[in-house]
């Protein structure tokens, strides 16, 4: 940088205020995910309502999210980003006051997939404000670090805070806490935060974002409605049937764009490929895993919310530890080893939960399990990005990144949906027996995905791999760049969020405010 003000005319302090900004509305957004998890059987208990519709409390979200997280970022980098930004907070601070005051499940889950409208014109776009107003790469290293760090402190913060808004107040309190701090970072975006355009930003493609959404929400309608409407039913095959139909649609479509949603000569590169189903895997592993948890604990346990999150803390801690180790194993020895390392930690997680499933399970046995799990999470989430977007053109990093991003979220709903429907389908009532047989088949699942993680780290990450990724960047006729800085922080595009990078890659040009 030229001068201490940077080059787009911003004071250390204000650009500090910029950051801080961003970092509380993924706090907000972090937190509301994470918490909601130790609340699931008392809004069980006071809507009335089943497993299956718990799924639903949770996949509304993830599902909108996932399938606006790159649109919004486009809309950002066209209209502005500060604008988008601002749309968001208010969009998801009116949804949070919305579920608060639910009546019913309908509304509730209503309510959260209009929040999840606004969370998706959040956080991607807050890493573009990001990386826009912190020019110089070791000062943006720095602070998205920081926004990293948030994350982290989310996972660790998450649970014991819905706990003891649940066990003070209901679970009405969990979404009453985003409206003030909504509210604050608001008005705040509106005064210090600059605005932001890219100076040539990629076309929306409602068409397929339409294709997007079918198809999300019909498989995983299907997924979750099959324990009760059985696996061959009309419901339950018409629901596969138009998911594939909009798959095959998708394809068609996108690969006839010059500038479609999802550029699908980026599947060629093996550590892109490798990079979107290991986040699927993992985010699955993580939804399911915190799903089935905060059952197991209130319901056959029989603890109370905040018992049940201060229980969940060793997961968090280790994942609050390990982020952001992970992230300087990337940077000083490639992806492979975390990648290695953080399937084989949450398949024996997976393994060792099956093998001792039971009501009256030793504490001890459960902490260790969820130490080894919140190991192989944490290692988990910076290799990804870094995967996919290694050998990838400059011009499109940020586009490979947003789409690892979304692969998170597909797997938050997938992993909710998949669990929920096993718990449901093999549980019978309340019995602690019901629960144990389908609370087995529920890990053997999850240490399934951890396995995936194990053997697509080992396969996409070798000399095979980097020259597909050659190729596809040859391809691309744009010369082959070195990996970011950013890619050494760690939580990158964190949990139960879109850490994008879009507008990164080119940097747009910024007016102060």
């Amino acid at each position: 940088m030229g001068d201490e003000r940077g080059d787009i005319g911003l004071t250390p302090r204000r650009r500090m205020l910029v950051l801080a900004i961003c970092c509380m509305s993924l706090l907000m957004v972090s937190l509301d995910v994470t918490a909601l998890n130790v609340a699931l059987p008392d809004i069980r208990e006071d809507l009335d309502t089943s497993v299956s519709g718990l799924q639903w409390v949770v996949d509304a979200y993830t599902l909108v999210l996932a399938a606006l997280l790159m649109a919004a970022g486009s809309t950002a980098d066209r209209i502005g980003r500060r604008r988008v930004f601002r749309w968001g907070l208010a969009i998801f601070v009116a949804g949070s006051l919305l579920c608060s005051l639910a009546p019913s499940l309908g509304w509730l889950v209503a309510a959260r997939a209009l929040q999840a409208v606004g969370g998706s014109m959040l956080n991607p776009v807050a890493m573009s404000i990001i990386t826009n107003t912190f020019t110089e790469p070791r000062e943006r290293a720095r602070a998205i670090g920081v926004w990293g760090g948030v994350v982290g402190v989310s996972m660790a913060a998450g649970p014991i805070l819905g706990g003891l808004l649940v066990d003070v107040s209901g679970w009405q309190a969990i979404f009453w806490v985003n409206v003030p701090v909504g509210l604050v970072a608001l008005l705040l975006t509106t005064f210090y935060v600059p605005e932001s355009r890219a100076p040539r930003a990629r076309r929306v493609d409602p068409v397929g974002q339409v294709l997007m959404i079918v198809m999300l929400g019909s498989l995983t309608y299907g997924i979750i409605e099959s324990p009760h409407s059985g696996l061959t039913s009309p419901l339950v095959l018409g629901c596969g049937a138009l998911a594939l139909v909009s798959l095959v649609a998708l394809l068609t479509y996108e690969s006839r764009r010059t500038e479609p949603l999802i550029d699908l000569r980026f599947f060629r590169s093996a550590p892109f490929a490798g990079a979107t189903v290991i986040a699927v895997c993992a985010f699955a592993s993580l939804g399911g895993f915190l799903f089935l948890t905060a059952l197991y604990l209130q319901d056959v346990r029989g603890m109370s919310a905040l018992r049940a999150g201060l229980c969940m803390l060793p997961m968090a801690l280790m994942t609050l530890v390990f982020a952001p180790l992970s992230g300087r194993l990337v940077g000083s020895r490639g992806p492979r080893l975390p990648l290695l390392v953080a399937g084989a930690g949450m398949t024996a997680a997976g393994v060792l939960f099956a093998c001792t499933a039971s009501a009256d399970q030793s504490l001890w046995v459960l902490f260790g399990g969820y130490v080894v799990f919140g190991i192989g999470f944490g290692l988990v989430n910076a290799p990804i990005t870094n995967t996919a977007v290694s050998g990838m053109p400059r011009a499109q990093a940020g586009v490979a990144a947003a789409v690892a991003s979304t692969s998170r979220q597909v797997g938050s709903s997938l992993g909710v949906a998949v669990i929920g429907a096993v718990m449901a389908a093999s549980a019978t009532g309340d019995s602690s027996a019901g629960f144990q047989g389908a609370e087995r088949t529920a890990w053997w699942i999850m240490s399934g995905c951890g396995l995936a993680v194990l053997a697509l780290g080992a396969l996409t990450t070798g000399g095979w791999a980097r020259t597909t990724a050659a190729r596809v960047a040859e391809d691309l006729d744009e010369p082959q760049p070195e990996p970011e800085p950013e890619a050494e922080t760690g939580l990158v595009g964190g949990a139960g969020n879109g850490g994008d990078k879009r507008g990164a890659y080119p940097r747009g040009e910024v007016t102060p405010r």
